[in-house]
């Protein structure tokens, strides 16, 4: 426990310093402060630049993937000057440091793409040859299998950066998570919701993920306060179909968990950039089965795409 003049510090929190990364430590600091019964000032939150942050004129899938938004944090935290961290899911790496894991994750928000467009009311209303800005290569991809005719050129940068180059023209369309409009309260800028059925959210979209030292049985058990056993199971289906796959943003990967009861169904998909070549899945069974199930549906998968598909696409 750190101490900072006649006040108790509980914890400090390791974040992003994007509106949307500080709005997501905020709501884990309220949560945490209602739960324990102590006032938020005594979580503290600091920002920290990550890579991804700092390089916006490239890529994710061409400078390093998913890590770029969680390894300086990280690395705060294995050097201890946090005490956990909070991350979008969909940018935790598949697999982790040895030292670390997510014991909670929040409940899970919407886990729904939108898509905005000044130009058009949906995907299918854009005149051929428009061009759609996304930096996701999933989205990218699920947009060139359902519009062929369409251009996709890369657009970096924050939700509001974004929004922004949508409304000045750079691009006639962009696709975000629902989720993340909701927390800023910008759920009016979309146009059109895209339902899971036909665009296929990323893994872990929606859900909030506390990181923390395995070793550190204090900060565990206080963020397992507020650890919502839903959403762990289903990102744990999730995570446990793109660890077998690829997973590291140079394959377009979908996958969604929804969990009801003690039951689970999982549907998997895995892409080819231009949008031509897929192969998808599913799985429904008991919700304790539900890291088998993601792995079986990945190994499926692997099985029917071949490794030819990884090598050419995913730059293996």
């Amino acid at each position: 426990m750190q101490s900072s003049g006649e006040t108790d510090i509980l914890a400090t929190i390791g974040t992003r310093g994007s509106p949307l990364a500080l709005a997501q430590a905020h709501e884990v600091r309220g949560r945490l402060a209602r739960a324990h019964q102590v006032e938020p000032e005594r979580i503290v939150i600091k920002t920290i630049r990550t890579s991804g942050d700092a390089i916006q004129d490239r890529p994710l899938f061409d400078v390093g993937g998913k890590g770029l938004f969680t390894k300086e944090i990280e690395e705060a935290l294995l050097a201890g000057s946090i005490d956990f961290a909070v991350h979008s899911s969909k940018d935790v790496p598949t697999f982790l440091p040895d030292a670390t894991w997510l014991p909670a994750f929040l409940p899970r928000e919407d886990v729904r793409d939108v898509f905005i467009s000044p130009r058009a009311g949906s995907l299918k209303d854009l005149p051929a040859g428009a061009t759609v800005g996304t930096a996701s290569l999933r989205r990218q991809a699920m947009v060139l299998r359902l519009r062929p005719d369409l251009k996709v050129n890369s657009l970096r940068g924050n939700v509001e950066t974004r929004l922004r180059k949508i409304a000045a023209g750079e691009a006639d369309a962009t696709l975000l998570a629902l989720a993340g409009l909701n927390r800023l309260g910008l759920q009016d800028k979309a146009t059109r919701v895209l339902e899971v059925d036909e665009f296929l959210p990323a893994v872990g979209q929606g859900a909030i993920a506390i990181e923390s030292r395995r070793d550190d049985d204090r900060i565990n058990s206080f963020v397992k306060a507020i650890g919502d056993s839903e959403t762990e199971v289903a990102l744990s289906a999730e995570r446990s179909f793109l660890a077998l796959l690829d997973g590291s943003c140079r394959t377009p990967i979908g996958g969604h968990c929804r969990v009801n009861g003690d039951r689970i169904h999982f549907r998997g998909l895995i892409i080819s950039p231009d949008g031509k070549e897929s192969y998808e899945t599913t799985r429904e069974g008991a919700r304790a089965d539900a890291i088998a199930l993601g792995t079986d549906a990945a190994r499926e998968l692997r099985e029917r795409a071949g490794e030819k598909f990884f090598t050419l696409f995913a730059g293996a």
